[in-house]
């Protein structure tokens, strides 16, 4: 089995680095690098962005380019984890950048278009397997999601 060690620490502890433009500094957790790079203002352990994102930014289960993928948390990823949508390959595949998915000397990295499988029974992206570039492939284990937050302001929050 497979265990992915240091995912724990994806929450909100490192902060963009200040007037970059959506850019930070290595070592970065997940989720200010998911705010840097969709401009999406929530903060909070990852596994929050979803409730959080209730009323303020519309949300769904379906991916789309500059959305963020919010997987709940697990005993293994407390914090659960964020990556923001670059390219949605097929209905079952999307390509996302992230920060801190690694373990080791790659902990706190920015890794690029890395593949997310939903490989949920009804198709509905509620379990994805997420790229291990430690092992060059998909991770063993499934990873419960929440959805997917997308750049737009709700209705809700509209004046």
């Amino acid at each position: 089995m497979l265990v992915l060690l240091g995912l724990a620490a994806c929450g909100s502890t490192r902060a963009p680095v200040p007037g970059g433009g959506g850019a930070v500094a290595e070592p970065v957790s997940c989720v200010p690098y998911a705010r840097a790079r969709s401009g999406i203002q929530l903060s909070g352990d990852a596994w929050t962005w979803w409730d959080a994102a209730a009323g303020r930014y519309e949300r769904s289960q379906a991916p789309q380019p500059g959305s963020v993928l919010v997987i709940n948390r697990t005993a293994r990823m407390r914090s659960g984890h964020v990556a923001v949508v670059t390219r949605v390959v097929s209905s079952r595949e999307i390509l996302v950048d992230h920060a801190n998915w690694a373990s080791g000397a790659a902990k706190g990295r920015i890794a690029r278009d890395q593949r997310v499988v939903d490989i949920s029974s009804a198709n509905d992206w509620s379990v994805v397997r997420v790229w291990y570039p430690r092992i060059n492939n998909l991770g063993a284990s499934g990873y419960p999601v929440r959805g997917f937050v997308h750049p737009r302001m709700s209705f809700a929050s509209a004046d």
